[in-house]
């Protein structure tokens, strides 16, 4: 990167092992020259911990005994990133235009600091200026309330935001009469959900965090580089190795993180030879894994048939699931040149994989994006699904789906309502918990959030956290969508490319980050997170905030519906903006799982919600079974490649 803050790509040689010395000094470096010595060490040391904040890096879950430094470098940086002592006001806004602003790079935008004060753009201006808090939030409750129709406002949302906060955004968004609310879900992890909820009946993973350190024979990690995007995964898996699992990674490229593993918070990681983590590597072709999965399974049913009741689960198969004789047909037809040409294997590596499958009582399979982004994303998915039920490798310890997440909340804003089709239960208890009539017609996702805005047919765009813009498919179309809106409206911690591509008018809401103290009359406020194992727990900011004048998300979401609805309203808003309790009350009566909300959360580490699949094998589909599926891979040609140089691993 240059002294602009333009990136420069380099290439160099590949890294052959991951964390170590270098990670603690990358950390160090980047908390000191962000926060200051002491700010860094009051601060890392409450991150992930049970009296402190959960980490807003990403979604991995915290161990039931924590470590002194419990993060990574990721992590580090996230906060030191959020926590800096840099901010920007008036003077920064005065002295650059939006149209200056625009050429700056990202990068550069968010290193100036952290925002400090409302800020509005009035149509034709060329400069966000200051607003008073009364007067932002009365402007757009005054635009979303003089709507045509609800359905011309669009709510996004980060996956960040609290379950506090998500639910009450979700709420002000159906109480106004839409359920356009898309998030950042829709462009990761939503085939994951979609896959999952099609053959299991639940769309999150099925396994814990023990299962995983303590009890799975067989790791699958597909399509996820831990060592880049979940550093804290590397520990649990090191401490599955200690104890004699195996590890299979399959990608097109082999990440250093599963090369070798060096902990820097062990001797053998620091001054040793650290933990090779995978025993085997796949080097499966880009959007390969659906030829991969589904020759794995003809083998495993083809080696049935050399030895009946020797390798699949027929008791499993014949209680549990149905479609079993369809995708088995299925299987048998599939034709093998097809299958090696497409996932990019020979036949003896899928057949050595398949020996590592049989010699395993119970299997867990990972991933990330790297397999939901193809075109064929869910189909893989459901066809991992099948791999999984072909041995009854769900619903007992050590086996299941791990689909896992990046935002740090992402999956609790789904759970608290975050979704343009929430399931009919939901809404039926939303309604009568705040006695109103949510709408029922399913609402924009994020793509046809930014079809509407480009066709003209939304007129107030909100986004609580987020980059919306940078994140999203096709930039340049998305940029010129905000552009037709009346108004768009950001709360956010820093300032981004997002708030410089607005609406006729738009407006900047400076809010608290997780790590600063949350303090109302009703004294300091806790919230809550979900992690991507289904557990709940507290999070606790304890730095002074920023500015005095920045407000907590759950704070502005209330204000607004306070604007918007009035006083006389059944949603007692200003009560719930003061104590954070109440809502979570309203959240024990609205979402399954949540009895008891408040009393579970004094427990150490939280609480895990229910998940049928793992818990009783149970299958909330639509008749009550885990469902083979039978999944065709889409026609994909591509220009030849070039080819590989003398010294590459996958030569």
């Amino acid at each position: 990167m240059d002294d602009d803050g333009n990136d420069i790509p380099e290439v160099g040689p590949r890294k052959r092992t991951a964390v170590g010395f270098p990670a603690i000094a990358h950390s160090l470096q980047y908390a000191v020259e962000e926060m200051g010595v002491l700010r860094s060490g009051h601060t890392l040391r409450r991150l992930n911990h049970i009296d402190g904040f959960d980490c807003p890096s990403c979604a991995w879950p915290d161990q039931e005994h924590r470590s002194l430094a419990e993060f990574c470098e990721n992590g580090a940086k996230a906060v030191a990133w959020e926590a800096t002592r840099k901010s920007i006001g008036a003077d920064f806004f005065a002295e650059h235009s939006v149209e200056d602003l625009r050429t700056r790079p990202g990068h550069w935008l968010e290193a100036n600091g952290r925002l400090t004060e409302p800020l509005h753009l009035a149509e034709g201006d060329t400069h966000y200026r200051p607003i008073s808090w009364n007067a932002a939030l009365s402007l757009l409750a005054d635009q979303l309330r003089a709507l045509p129709d609800p359905n011309r406002a669009v709510f996004y949302t980060s996956g960040r935001a609290s379950n506090e906060a998500a639910f009450t955004y979700q709420l002000l968004a159906r109480k106004l009469g839409t359920n356009n609310l898309p998030d950042c879900s829709n462009m990761c992890h939503e085939s994951s959900g979609l896959a999952l909820s099609q053959t299991i009946g639940v769309g999150k993973g099925t396994v814990t965090l023990k299962d995983i350190a303590d009890h799975a024979d067989l790791i699958v990690i597909v399509g996820q580089n831990p060592g880049t995007n979940h550093p804290r995964m590397l520990t649990q898996l090191e401490k599955a190795k200690r104890r004699g699992a195996r590890i299979v990674a399959i990608n097109p490229l082999p990440e250093a993180g599963l090369t070798k593993f060096r902990n820097p918070q062990s001797a053998r990681g620091l001054v040793g030879t650290g933990t090779k983590i995978a025993d085997s590597y796949l080097p499966v072709k880009v959007a390969g894994d659906l030829a991969l999965f589904s020759a794995v399974n003809r083998l495993l049913v083809e080696r049935e048939d050399a030895a009946p009741g020797s390798v699949l689960d027929r008791p499993f198969i014949d209680r549990y699931t149905d479609g079993f004789d369809a995708a088995s047909a299925a299987w048998r037809n599939l034709d093998w040149t097809d299958l090696l040409t497409r996932s990019g294997l020979t036949r003896r590596q899928l057949e050595e994989f398949v020996d590592e499958v049989l010699a395993a009582k119970s299997v867990i399979v990972c991933w990330a994006m790297g397999l939901t982004q193809h075109r064929d994303a869910v189909a893989t998915i459901r066809e991992i699904v099948n791999f999984l039920l072909l041995r009854g490798n769900i619903g007992r310890p050590g086996a299941g789906a791990c689909p896992v997440r990046g935002h740090s909340n992402v999956q609790g804003d789904r759970t608290m309502g975050i979704w343009e089709k929430m399931p009919e239960v939901f809404l039926d208890q939303l309604g009568a918990e705040f006695a109103f009539e949510p709408p029922r017609e399913h609402g924009r996702d994020t793509v046809d959030s930014i079809r509407a805005m480009r066709d003209g047919e939304v007129d107030v765009f909100m986004a609580l956290g987020g980059n919306f813009v940078s994140a999203t498919p096709d930039t340049a179309v998305t940029e010129a969508a905000m552009s037709n809106c009346a108004l768009t409206v950001h709360i956010a911690t820093k300032l981004n490319r997002s708030h410089l591509c607005h609406g006729r008018e738009a407006l900047i809401l400076p809010c608290l980050g997780r790590t600063e103290r949350d303090t109302t009359s009703a004294g300091d406020q806790v919230v809550t997170v979900e992690d991507s194992m289904s557990m709940v727990h507290r999070s606790l900011g304890r730095l002074a905030p920023a500015s005095p004048l920045q407000r907590s998300e759950v704070d502005i979401i209330t204000t607004l519906g306070y604007h918007l609805f009035g006083a006389d309203d059944s949603v007692r808003w200003l009560e719930l903006g003061e104590d954070y309790r109440l809502i979570r009350r309203h959240i024990e009566q609205v979402v399954v799982g949540f009895d008891r909300f408040e009393e579970r959360l004094d427990e150490p580490g939280g609480f895990v919600l229910p998940n049928g699949p793992r818990d009783s094998r149970t299958f909330p589909t639509h008749n009550d079974k885990a469902n083979f599926t039978v999944n065709v891979a889409t026609p994909l040609e591509g220009p030849a490649g070039a080819p590989a140089a003398a010294d590459d691993p996958l030569a």
